[in-house]
């Protein structure tokens, strides 16, 4: 018995691809930029009321400094991918209309290329100022490190 599922066909699947790239490939990089952002200015709140000389522990110090440090780095690190896939499923998407055309015109091409590479010029867009944004709070990490080892011994 052939159940077959009609609202998975090829046509269906194109046009609901078609609709909701943009949004899915730019709200998925809105969140990460959200959240990027949010541990930022968590971090930089943090590091500029922090008292060293209330922490004891070398391992306490490097995890309280460290939180959400990870996050921010793999918003970096995961933002471009993210726009790869935007721009790859938007090139699926333009050699698909483009072959339900009956003639193939330089034009179409181009401009779909084109529509689908924003999503690429996204996820860098995101990942730049998350890596600058990383590369600050490391080193930031590593000055908060660096006075608290002048207040005294390491335990």
């Amino acid at each position: 018995m052939d159940v077959g599922v009609t609202w998975l066909d090829e046509a269906s699947l194109m046009a609901m691809l078609k609709d909701y790239l943009d949004i899915a490939v730019f709200g998925v990089l809105g969140f990460m930029s959200f959240v990027m952002l949010a541990f930022t200015v968590e971090r930089l709140l943090y590091f500029a009321r922090v008292e060293l000389r209330d922490i004891r522990d070398r391992f306490e110090l490097e995890v309280q400094l460290t939180r959400h440090l990870t996050t921010i780095a793999s918003v970096a690190s995961n933002a471009p991918y993210v726009g790869l896939l935007g721009t790859v499923l938007g090139i699926l998407i333009t050699f698909h209309d483009l072959s339900q055309q009956a003639t193939l015109s330089a034009t179409a091409v181009m401009l779909g290329l084109a529509l689908a590479l924003k999503a690429t010029a996204a996820g860098l867009l995101v990942a730049i100022p998350a890596t600058l944004i990383y590369n600050g709070l490391v080193r930031r990490v590593d000055v908060l490190t660096a006075r608290w080892h002048s207040l005294g011994p390491a335990t």
